[in-house]
């Protein structure tokens, strides 16, 4: 069961049912589990409290906005907030529910919300791994299929000559935000685990640049 998968499998087993409002292949079950192991490899290391994370990285996604949407940036707020009634409803002390929804609000990067916390700290570094190396390749092309995206501009693949645009194009999310996500990751051990992943990304573009005849910028 996947609620044996993480600590305070009581816990995991409560909150699983209230993950999603909406779900789709990037996110889901396979990705709670996938970043509930970026956090035990970077706790194991960094310490933390885990059941503040467990709870906060199995309600982060608890609400869903699509990318494209004007709203996207107050996704993060709301799945807090959202989270806050369940956690209360579980009776919760307002200090450690404030330390979980702290976590879940802070994790978006498109929020901009600064993570004050270590748990915060490690929530977001464990969800941005989860963008990056090839689970990362996957995902970004996976949601670029959901929007009927093209996966690159065939007349300027590498948007050397126009603004890059990844609602559009797959490829330019690279540029974008992919390749430099590791340099905002904010612990030690994060860092070291994104170093890997971007270097798996760096491979990736530079070989599908290869092959449809682009040029690395």
């Amino acid at each position: 069961m996947l609620h044996d998968h993480f600590p305070h499998p009581m816990l995991a087993q409560s909150l699983l049912p209230l993950a999603f409002d909406a779900r789709d292949g990037a996110h889901d079950e396979a990705h709670l589990l996938r970043v509930w192991r970026n956090v035990a490899e970077i706790v194991a290391v960094e310490g933390g409290d885990t059941e503040i994370l467990v709870a906060a990285t199995i309600l982060h996604d608890c609400i869903r906005i699509d990318k494209a949407s004007p709203e996207r940036k107050k996704a993060s707020i709301l799945a807090a907030n959202k989270a806050d009634q369940v956690l209360a409803a579980q009776g919760w002390p307002d200090d450690r529910r404030r330390r979980a929804c702290h976590a879940i609000e802070a994790h978006s990067y498109s929020a901009g919300i600064t993570p004050i916390s270590l748990e915060a700290k490690i929530l977001q570094d464990a969800d941005r791994l989860d963008a990056i190396g090839w689970i990362g390749v996957a995902r970004c092309f996976y949601l670029a299929g959901t929007r009927n995206a093209q996966i690159y501009d065939i007349e300027d693949p590498t948007a050397a000559r126009r603004s890059l645009d990844d609602i559009s194009f797959a490829l330019d999310h690279f540029q974008t935000k992919l390749l430099r996500l590791g340099e905002s990751l904010c612990t030690a051990t994060g860092r070291a685990m994104a170093a890997q992943r971007t270097a798996r990304l760096q491979s990736f573009y530079r070989g599908l640049l290869d092959e449809i005849g682009g040029e690395a910028g």
